[in-house]
């Protein structure tokens, strides 16, 4: 591995596209350290550790590097793009015109693509505003239990500024994430969160030694790794479907049937249900925050932002199982797969084209989403069911962050494969 890194960076322009894209990495971890205007930075940072893992902001300061507890102008990190991205790829199925730019190519996804820029500034604005208020919130049972801003200095003006800032710091998110794709290696966006998670883990481990001692220490980084293990061995499973291509006529010549094979994941969804559980979980928190009704909110504490509570974990496991089913059938579509196949003179031996083929893929597609979506469920669950068990101040090996650092992980080290392998030179994976 040691020998590709080597060989990639003898290659100019592959040289430059990864010094490039460290380089916009480095960008986006100074954002993450520079704080918006009239906060209270002590006061938010002493409330988030008090909070710890468990807290409810754990989840969203994830997909910033720790950037949300330093209120810092990329504070809502890449969460917006990513709901956005979410909600226009589920809204291509319920909306004919999208599902039309869909299937027109290059120029429908451009018009997607800008559709989701303009969804991503709207609930940049709404999640900025509401964080905002709850960070105002003393209550404990509706915000942080303290009020990060000095007295006097709540006004709308100061309101709008912050809004507004984090709001742009989001754009310029986008922008750089953009600038890696097009210049740099890998996806932008998914390189951006990689460096989000990757920068919590020092701070995770150094909490884990200084409250637990090396043993603990040593303990945690052991099972962290079998993790990774078991994750990359899921992510990398898939179905083979042997498709046989008949010998067809091209103008006077005739053309040779060829076999391949159709690849259905073992994870289809990725790591998307854990996000869509994640947000549903996270909404009844920014709801309790307006609506003050005592029960409501002992309800939410109790059993919606507690990892511990039974009724947390069941709830919690039983979205990402039911997101895993969903999102893998708008992923996959099994009759437009069986109509391609037929228009192309694929089939898949011993199975008729057609009708019997959707019904055939949606077969295997649902049984091999069963295990997946099991495994996705119990690592999403690993860190309530080490926190109820095992006192503990953090688990950094947690289902959102391992199977982002694990994919991003690969898709980039094949994609620089691919690379070294065009100009002939050995790769990382063999």
């Amino acid at each position: 591995m040691l020998r590709a890194f080597v060989n990639a960076f003898k290659v100019p322009d592959l040289r430059n596209k990864i010094l490039f894209t460290l380089f916009i990495i480095a960008v986006y971890r100074l954002g993450s350290h520079v704080p918006v205007p009239v906060v209270d930075i002590g006061t938010l940072q002493a409330a988030a550790e008090q909070q710890g893992a468990t807290g409810f902001l754990s989840f969203i300061d994830l997909f910033s590097g720790g950037a949300l507890t330093r209120m810092a102008v990329f504070g809502l990190g890449i969460m917006p793009y990513i709901t956005s991205s979410i909600i226009m790829q589920l809204l291509t199925v319920v909306i004919p015109k999208l599902e039309r730019w869909q299937k027109e190519g290059e120029s429908g996804t451009k018009k997607i693509n800008q559709w989701t820029r303009y969804v991503t500034v709207v609930l940049a604005l709404l999640q900025s505003t509401g964080l905002v208020f709850l960070f105002h919130s003393a209550d404990a049972t509706t915000g942080l239990g303290v009020d990060i801003f000095p007295p006097g200095e709540f006004t709308a003006p100061n309101i709008a500024l912050i809004v507004l800032v984090m709001t742009a710091g989001t754009a310029m998110i986008m922008w750089m994430g953009e600038l890696i794709t097009q210049r740099g290696i890998g996806n932008g966006m998914s390189i951006l969160i990689f460096a989000s998670v990757i920068s919590r883990l020092p701070q995770d481990g150094r909490a884990i030694y200084l409250s637990g001692g090396p043993t603990k220490f040593y303990v945690v980084l052991a099972m962290g790794l079998a993790i990774i293990v078991a994750v990359i061995f899921i992510e990398q499973g898939q179905r083979r479907i042997p498709v046989q291509y008949a010998k067809r006529v091209v103008g006077r010549r005739m053309t040779a049937g060829g076999s391949t094979y159709i690849p259905l994941k073992v994870n289809q969804a990725g790591v998307i249900p854990i996000i869509f559980a994640s947000s549903i979980l996270y909404f009844p928190t920014l709801l309790a925050s307006v609506y003050h009704a005592t029960w409501f909110q002992n309800f939410v504490n109790n059993y919606l932002t507690n990892q511990r509570s039974l009724v947390y974990m069941a709830f919690y496991g039983l979205m990402v199982v039911f997101f895993a089913y969903f999102y893998t059938a708008i992923a996959f579509n099994p009759v437009d797969t069986a109509d391609n196949l037929r228009k192309y003179g694929g089939f898949i031996p011993g199975i008729r084209p057609g009708p019997p083929t959707a019904d055939y893929l949606s077969r295997v597609l649902a049984r091999i989403t069963l295990p997946g979506s099991l495994f996705l469920a119990l690592i999403a669950l690993l860190p309530s069911i080490v926190f109820a068990f095992w006192v503990i101040q953090q688990f950094p090996f947690g289902g959102t962050s391992l199977l982002i650092t694990v994919g991003v992980a690969l898709e980039t080290m094949k994609q620089l494969e691919s690379q070294l392998l065009m100009r002939h030179y050995e790769g990382f994976l063999r």
